[in-house]
């Protein structure tokens, strides 16, 4: 029987170590994922522990930035073949493998946490806003106080498009002068505008919020918006340690 430390590990041994099926392990070989697997004289797959490793950074990827991306980010990995960076250095110096990881791995790494951070500070931003938005008085409206489709497209950094999606949707209905005539934005209609498109940047479907809107201007259902928010909070955090955890897997793949 092999040792987890044998350099002859079998594709069945490889899915037993990582907890994927033999035929998934064949297909992260064949998508790249893998370091390059040697063969036997009869031509059997001879797999090492780095590419136990390299399923296991995949695994954590695909957790913190999704599959297509995890992919990408082994794969630029694996430029350098892994025997050249063995090669580089003596058997007894200390690794540095990580100086050989290419600059496009490295990059695509910086845009995975860039992006939850993205996310996270997006997400701080709706919070704050959507709650301090609905608590905005709205006084009496008078007719210099309206805003064109064109003016709160801009004021909100959106496509006039996006707005007339919102109007058919049923989320911000503007007034209008008459049937055919130009949308006229309210202060109340703006405020509904700018809490929609913080709730859609934190990940808001168009469905929920359709029910969700007239109840917010009514002042219900915010313990609703904040457990959402919380969830969309919680998810964050969980790809953010998956992505640590696949730096540790990684790190493995390459110092060996």
């Amino acid at each position: 029987m092999r040792s987890r430390n044998s350099p002859g590990m079998r594709t069945a041994d490889i899915a037993r170590r990582t907890g994927y099926s033999v035929q998934q392990i064949r297909n992260l070989e064949r998508d790249g994922v893998l370091p390059p697997v040697g063969r036997t004289p009869t031509g059997y797959r001879v797999y090492a522990e780095p590419h136990v490793q390299a399923v296991l950074a995949y695994r954590a990827l695909a957790a913190g930035t999704g599959p297509v991306e995890a992919k990408r980010i082994l794969r630029a990995a694996h430029a350098r073949p892994l025997s050249d960076a063995l090669s580089d250095a003596p058997s007894d110096a200390p690794s540095d493998a990580l100086s050989d990881v290419p600059s496009e791995a490295l990059a695509l790494l910086d845009a995975a946490h860039a992006r939850l951070d993205t996310e996270r500070r997006e997400l701080a931003l709706a919070r704050q806003a959507a709650e301090a938005i609905t608590a905005e008085p709205i006084d009496a409206v008078r007719p210099s106080d309206t805003m064109s489709i064109a003016e709160l497209a801009a004021a909100l950094g959106v496509r006039p498009s996006t707005l007339r999606h919102w109007d058919a949707e049923g989320l911000v209905v503007p007034g209008r002068d008459s049937v055919r005539g130009p949308r006229r934005y309210s202060p109340g209609q703006v405020r509904d505008a700018r809490v929609v498109h913080q709730l859609r940047m934190a990940g808001y479907r168009i469905a929920p919020l359709r029910s969700l809107m007239p109840q917010l201007r009514r002042g219900h259902r915010w313990e609703e918006v904040r457990g959402t928010l919380a969830a969309r909070d919680a998810s964050i955090d969980t790809r953010s340690r998956a992505l640590l955890e696949a730096a540790v897997a990684l790190h493995a793949v390459l110092a060996r």
